[in-house]
Parts: C-alpha cells; sequence; structure tokens
C-alpha cells in the first residue's frame, strides 16, 4: 500500500492492532488530529473519544478513554488507558461502559478529572444513541 505508515494499538490488557494505515483520526487533548504517512513528529495526550483507523482491512473505530500517541513519519503507537473495539460492541457492554464513566465522573477528585470523565460519559452515550 502507497502512502502508509505501521500503526499499532496498545491498552495495558491487549495489543488491539498492530498493521499498516493509510490514515488515523486521533482525539487527542487539544483536538482532533489526522495521521497520515509522512507526519512530524508529535506526542499528545488522548482524551476520551473514538480513534478512526483506515487500514488495510477496512475501517477500525475505537473508543479510547484516556492515554497517550506518539506519532513519527512512519509510525503512530497508541497507548490507551482503557478502550472499546466498537466493532465487536453490542448494546449491553455499552451500557456497561456508561455505568462505569458515570462511577468515574462521580468519584473525580478535581476539576481536570471531574471534565475527562464527564467527556467520557457523554461520547460514550452519544455511541448508545
Amino acid at each position: 500500500m502507497a502512502g502508509t505508515f505501521k500503526f499499532e494499538l496498545v491498552s495495558p490488557e491487549r495489543i488491539l492492532l498492530s498493521e499498516d494505515a493509510e490514515q488515523v483520526i486521533v482525539p487527542g487533548m487539544e483536538g482532533q488530529f489526522t495521521v497520515l504517512a509522512g507526519h512530524a513528529p508529535v506526542i499528545s495526550t488522548l482524551r476520551p473519544g473514538v480513534l478512526d483507523a483506515q487500514v488495510a482491512g477496512g475501517r477500525r473505530r475505537v473508543f479510547v478513554r484516556g492515554g497517550f500517541a506518539e506519532v513519527g513519519p512512519d509510525r503512530l503507537t497508541v497507548l490507551a488507558q482503557h478502550m472499546l473495539d466498537l466493532d465487536n460492541m453490542n448494546a449491553e457492554k455499552l451500557a456497561h461502559e456508561v455505568s462505569s464513566a458515570e462511577q468515574l465522573l462521580a468519584e473525580a477528585k478535581d476539576d481536570a478529572g471531574r471534565m475527562v470523565a464527564g467527556e467520557a460519559v457523554e461520547q460514550l452515550k452519544q455511541l448508545r444513541a
């Protein structure tokens, strides 16, 4: 594939993806950004949101809740604190994730924690609709 780069999506539990990608839209803390082959080096924290990847096998969508993205000209590595493969999601699992995010919001100790947890709740509710 011309114009591709190595994309790895990793969480503490597992490696979800490790393949060539044409484009990945990343939910960065300062806003979404698109990674293409030849991208300038960047390190960004992640906000809760959907990571949308165009890979050799088609499109992959994954909800991430926090973490980091490291971008280079020929690779993107996303280290997600928690992720949900939206291709394998059902209503019951999504309802559980919303409940879990609401609990994190209720337990947040500071404004930054409340902001991130609140955004996770909103993003998950949008996926449920």
